[in-house]
């Protein structure tokens, strides 16, 4: 009896070639996608699919820890507020379509190592994985740059809830607990979508300290509302904005209670329209300050702080102070660069949106505190006096700064400093 339809494991025979080499096959569009059923292949299609080119194709398969691998270094370093990749992770992957099952277990798949070289290289991998991959809660501590009891206060809070579970098995310590998984697009936009909380303080909270949140009231459930000024805050806008979003937009939530004069909407979505219309989006990596540091003999340095906080003084007599998270070694090497008697000059600081400023010399670093979740914030400070503008050539680190830039009166201008945290910049002015 002749045989007509042909599932994987009989083409792969019928072609005789591995199994994971028809999966990638069909997953590749190297041959055409199953034409006689879920799975199943017409005799027609399985003998005209040209054996070589099936089996040349396969290269690998990688395992799921390799895969794993590969995407967190795609990710840069340092990974602050990113959780590493996880072998798990690459299966869900594989189950949203963006990598193909190549065998062995379902959440630790096998995979083609080419593809997985060609989604690290995709610009957008960050949000990929926060749409695809759900965290656990030491993962979304991470993902949120708190430490895990600030994490599990927001879960008290109400702030999030399980988007799904997964059981694990520890053998040895109490057999198989089940583990909640949280959504990381809604653990990353926590800090859009909760204007009111002071998340700089919640983030710096050190090691063995109460948890700012602790303090805070959990929602009640169907009673999470907001206020029209607290959209506007959400969306760094005024709250006539929003009044005119409400009025030309049809599909903008009804209230949920309130009055009319001060209406309430349910946050949950509010959050939902806003994303659908781009009012906000989902952080997907903290924004970053680049320094160029001069050191003896003219030497050039380049460091990145994350998370910039910029204070500016108000005259000349004051002091200025740039914050932000910084790796072990870039602190060690900042630190060793500013200990001399007359400090250190930066020909460029900049943020992306940002003019760049210039500091003549005296910089210090005053402050390296560590954080509870693990990060080191780093502090520099230098007198407002020899703060400027960066020169046409300070780019390279080359060219002079521009000297202190004084108002009528002859005192330094007071520049105004706004920060937006995930994807914006600070605005200096």
């Amino acid at each position: 009896m002749v045989r007509e339809v042909f599932g994987e494991s009989e083409a792969a025979g019928r072609l005789r070639v591995p199994v994971a080499a028809w999966r990638w096959a069909t997953g590749s569009g190297l041959v055409p996608p199953a034409d006689a059923g879920s799975g199943q292949w017409s005799r027609a299609v399985v003998e005209a699919a040209d054996r070589e080119a099936v089996r040349a194709a396969l290269r690998g398969p990688a395992g799921a820890g390799w895969a794993a691998d590969r995407l967190t270094e795609a990710l840069g370093e340092p990974l602050r507020c990113r959780p590493r990749v996880t072998a798990s992770a690459v299966g869900h992957l594989v189950r949203a379509g963006l990598l193909v099952y190549l065998g062995g277990e379902v959440a630790f798949p096998d995979v083609h190592p080419d593809q997985v070289n060609t989604l690290a290289r995709r610009r957008d991998l960050p949000a990929l994985l926060d749409r695809h991959v759900p965290l656990g809660p030491d993962q979304a501590a991470v993902r949120l740059g708190v430490r895990r009891v600030d994490f599990d206060q927001v879960v008290r809070l109400g702030w999030v809830t399980p988007v799904g579970s997964v059981d694990i098995d520890y053998k040895h310590h109490g057999g198989i607990t089940t583990i909640p998984l949280y959504s990381a697009e809604d653990v990353a936009l926590l800090p859009v979508t909760r204007p009111s909380v002071n998340w700089r303080a919640v983030y710096a909270v050190s090691a063995g300290r109460r948890s700012p949140l602790a303090a805070l009231s959990p929602v009640v459930p169907g009673q999470d509302r907001v206020l029209l000024a607290e959209v506007a805050r959400m969306t760094r806008v005024g709250r006539a904005a929003v009044v005119n979003w409400r009025r030309r937009h049809a599909d903008f939530p009804a209230p949920a209670g309130g009055t009319e004069v001060h209406p309430q909407f349910d946050r949950a979505a509010v959050v939902a329209w806003l994303l659908a219309h781009d009012k906000i989006g989902v952080p997907v990596a903290m924004p970053a300050a680049s320094l160029v540091v001069h050191g003896a003999g003219r030497r050039t340095f380049r460091f990145r702080l994350d998370d910039p906080h910029l204070l500016l003084a108000d005259d000349a007599e004051g002091q200025d102070a740039l914050s932000g998270w910084s790796t072990d070694a870039d602190a060690d090497e900042l630190a060793a660069l500013t200990a001399g008697t007359f400090g250190a000059s930066v020909s460029r600081l900049t943020v992306p949106g940002t003019a760049p400023l210039a500091v003549l010399g005296e910089v210090r670093v005053i402050e390296r505190f560590r954080s509870g979740s693990g990060g080191l914030r780093l502090t520099l400070a230098w007198p407002a006096r020899v703060r400027g503008t960066a020169g046409p050539g300070a780019a390279g680190g080359a060219g002079p700064p521009r000297g202190a830039v004084r108002g009528p009166g002859g005192g330094l201008r007071v520049r105004a400093v706004r920060l937006r945290r995930g994807g914006s910049c600070l605005l200096v002015r």
